[in-house]
Parts: C-alpha cells; sequence; structure tokens
C-alpha cells in the first residue's frame, strides 16, 4: 500500500515555505521552466544550470536563415503537440488558489505555455510571450499557431507520422532532411516570415514588459523563484533587482541557480507537491502536514 504521508525533507519544506509567504503580505512570484514540467513539458537545464540538450533557436539564425526556419517548424509540427496539450500541473493550480487567496500579488513567468492562465491565474506577465499565437514580422499581423500548424500539415502531409522526443521549447528531437519543408509566408503582406510571439534567445523582451515586471517587483514585500534557475539574464534581472532592494527573496527548485547568493531561504523539493502543501495550508482543503 501506497503511503501518502509526506517525507520528513517535504515536511519541512512546506513549514519554512509557509513561514516565509505569511511573512510577507504582498509576494511577486518569478517562475520558469521547472514549474511545467510535471505537465509534461521538458526544462532546459540539468540540477547543476547546464544544458540538457543543444540551446533552442536563436533570434539572428531564425531571421537570417530560410534552411533554419524549415528546421524550426519541420520540428515544430512535431513537437508542439506536447506544449498544445499539456495541462496545468500541482504548481500552476497552487500558484492559482494563492492568487485567488490575495496570498501572490503576481507572477513572472519565463515560460510560454500558458499554463498559469489556464489554471486560473489573472495576475501573470508573459515575459517571453506566449506561443499559442505567431506573428508577421513583415507587417505584425497575428495568427493563432494552431491554424498555421493546419497549412504546415497541408503542405507538409508526410511529417505528420514522425514522432520524436519533445523538447521544451515547442519543437523536437529531430535530425533529418529538412530542405524540402514548405513554410508558408503572410499572406497579408506577402513577403512577411511567421514567428512564434515570443522572445527566441539573443532578441530582447519588450521594455513594456520588463517594466510592468519591474513594477511588481518594486511593489512587492519578497520574492519567490519557483522552477528557475536564472540562468538567463532576463529573469536573473529581477532576482537581483530584488536583492538590491533589500527584499526577502525564497527560492523553491531543484538545483542550483544564479541566483543562489540572494536567498533569504533555499528550498530543493518536489515544486509541485510543496507548493500544493502551502496552497492547502492558506486556502483550506487538506492542510499540509507539519
Amino acid at each position: 500500500m501506497m503511503n501518502d504521508t509526506p517525507q520528513p525533507a517535504v515536511t519541512e519544506a512546506v513549514a519554512q515555505l509557509r513561514d516565509f509567504i505569511a511573512g510577507h503580505s504582498r509576494l511577486a512570484v518569478l517562475t520558469g521552466a521547472g514549474v511545467s514540467t510535471e505537465s509534461g513539458i521538458p526544462d532546459y537545464r540539468d540540477a547543476s544550470g547546464a544544458w540538457k540538450c543543444a540551446p533552442p533557436m536563436q533570434h539572428q539564425q531564425f531571421m537570417a536563415s530560410h534552411a533554419a526556419r524549415q528546421r524550426y517548424w519541420a520540428r515544430a509540427l512535431v513537437g508542439f503537440r506536447t506544449l498544445h496539450g499539456a495541462r496545468p500541473g500541482a504548481a500552476h493550480l497552487a500558484l492559482a488558489r494563492l492568487e485567488a487567496a490575495g496570498v501572490i500579488h503576481g507572477i513572472i513567468t519565463q515560460n510560454v505555455d500558458g499554463l498559469h492562465q489556464k489554471a486560473g491565474s489573472r495576475c501573470v506577465i508573459d515575459l517571453h510571450g506566449r506561443a499559442e499565437q505567431v506573428r508577421c514580422m513583415g507587417c505584425g499581423a497575428l495568427r493563432m499557431r494552431h491554424d498555421l500548424h493546419g497549412e504546415l500539415a497541408e503542405r507538409n502531409p508526410d511529417w505528420l507520422a514522425v514522432e520524436a522526443e519533445a523538447r521544451p521549447d515547442g519543437d523536437a528531437a529531430v535530425e533529418q532532411d529538412f530542405s524540402t519543408f514548405e513554410v508558408p509566408g503572410c499572406r497579408r503582406c506577402g513577403i512577411g516570415i511567421w514567428k512564434p510571439d515570443v522572445v527566441f534567445f539573443g532578441d530582447n523582451v519588450p521594455r513594456e514588459r520588463v517594466a510592468r515586471a519591474r513594477a511588481l517587483v518594486e511593489e512587492a514585500e519578497a520574492l519567490l523563484v519557483v522552477g528557475s534557475s536564472l540562468m538567463v539574464y532576463s529573469g536573473y534581472r529581477f532576482a537581483r533587482q530584488a536583492s538590491h532592494a533589500g527584499k526577502p527573496i525564497a527560492c523553491l527548485n531543484l538545483g542550483r541557480t544564479r541566483g543562489d547568493a540572494f536567498y533569504s531561504l533555499k528550498l530543493e523539493s518536489p515544486i509541485g507537491e510543496v507548493l500544493g502543501a502551502v496552497a492547502a495550508s492558506f486556502t483550506g482543503g487538506v492542510r499540509a502536514a507539519g
């Protein structure tokens, strides 16, 4: 018979995080790929912060090379099924409950999967955009990604039979000849390149989005980092901002992070399990042990 009693290390982590949150009435949260692994979306880095696989597509490479775009969209046609079919996990649901209870002031997420919103969170800043839509880099037209994928499938039907391991950014680990893969252009302007409406590596987060995230951290009493190694500067800057402002920072993440020197509390425990128990202690239901 399975024992559902929380293990001592998890019980202690729940108690410590609960106490940290209880001590700060306005809490900002910064999330990364580790929040979505329980939803079946792989993360980028291992426990030491190193890449688990080849780094994602670079912005300049995507824009400059038709061959790079063929490779990207072919792999996306295979791998985006995982991202598109993902559902909120325990961590997303717990954070939504904490926001509804007035415990969390807002979430800054580095993820592009939209799972925080699907879980019910309302105050979410999608730092790197949302993968569910694409933008024409010529005229700025927006299009739902599933619509573009439908056109890609019509033009490249043989690729629907390809199966491969999904990667974190919505593509798949496919290595074969991409030279015949057809990539449609924008029908409105006739020349535009369709690109996911997300910030690729080597691109810049829009200034307005950064300003909103900075304001959220500035207004908060404390910051909670969840499931992020902070190895990418776009997220790391907010932990650094909070640290420079003297705000307490807690981190729940499996492994080393770039911000380890900033934290007043660092917990390496199962993210969904710990957050679920913490949320229950604030919002009712099965209360956290410890």
